[in-house]
């Protein structure tokens, strides 16, 4: 399970032009889903994500988490993140977890999300459109 997170003092996401998340100081959360993956892989994950240092404290160093901010997330799922492409000019997404299994992990990872501070979401294989303002810019990979 891969979570692309990027430190964002404002983000949100629209389908077919309604809003269907938005925050404010936090993280945006793009959430690929692996075929390995299960309900373990996603609840390490969140807390990894959750307890990340990205935001600065008083002498400038990242060293607080996004709930030590009272930061929100919004999670976005992004079947891209697992795509192959080590080879060629087109990716290959046969990485990628069945489409049922990655919106159940998916769900299940923004649910823990939510039991820990304000989350918002996307919408499960809709085509969204995320708007964002990257804060440093500031950008990981966390992958487990």
């Amino acid at each position: 399970m891969i979570a692309l997170i990027q430190r964002v003092s404002e983000a949100a996401v629209k389908v077919d032009g309604e809003v269907t998340g938005e925050i404010n100081q936090g993280l945006l959360i793009l959430l690929g889903v692996e075929r390995e993956d299960d309900e373990a892989k996603a609840k390490r994950l969140m807390e990894r994500v959750l307890t990340y240092r990205v935001f600065e404290d008083q002498d400038g160093k990242m060293n607080l988490n996004v709930q030590q901010v009272n930061g929100s997330v919004l999670v976005v799922s992004q079947f891209t993140l697992p795509a192959d492409t080590k080879k060629g000019t087109r990716p290959g997404f046969s990485k990628g977890a069945h489409p049922v299994d990655a919106e159940r992990l998916y769900d299940y990872f923004s649910d823990l999300c939510e039991e820990k501070l304000h989350t918002q979401r996307g919408r499960f294989a809709a085509d969204m459109k995320v708007s964002l303002v990257n804060d440093g810019p500031v950008t990981f990979w966390l992958q487990v």
